[in-house]
């Protein structure tokens, strides 16, 4: 799992830790407590991976770029280092492929806001060895 950002309070992870799967994190312009966001990163059983600003990675053979601002994504998209870019801060989903300088193509991808803040909940899911994506809704909270 990747997280762009605007992680306000870190102890909202916790729903997600118990699911087993790595996590990867990077702050944004509302950047809560990274202390504890700090902390927590450093126990091994919470499977997170805080890097600060941004964050370079590779999953699944695929060179991946974390970062907040949706500007400092595609100029990192544009040098063709990165075959997945990842960006936070617009809260509207994108996805879109950008013509590198190397001549070929990074996938940039916001995926929207889990929140709902100003536009719809989503995320987006997809295939690192195809780097095939869609844009998916959060689903509304079951009420019992």
């Amino acid at each position: 799992m990747l997280h762009c950002g605007d992680l306000i309070a870190p102890s909202t992870l916790h729903a997600v830790v118990g699911l087993g799967l790595p996590l990867h994190v990077i702050h944004g312009n509302n950047t809560g407590d990274l202390y504890y966001l700090s902390k927590w990163a450093q126990e091994p059983k919470n499977r997170l991976q805080y890097y600060g600003q941004d964050g370079s990675l590779v999953l699944a053979e695929r060179r991946i770029f974390l970062v907040h601002y949706p500007h400092y994504a595609k100029a990192m998209a544009l040098t063709g280092d990165y075959d997945l870019v990842c960006n936070g801060h617009e809260h509207r989903a994108v996805i879109e492929r950008i013509t590198n300088i190397k001549g070929g193509e990074t996938v940039r991808i916001d995926p929207g806001t889990v929140a709902g803040v100003s536009a719809p909940a989503t995320y987006v899911f997809g295939d690192l060895e195809t780097l095939e994506f869609a844009i998916r809704p959060v689903p509304a909270a079951v009420k019992t």
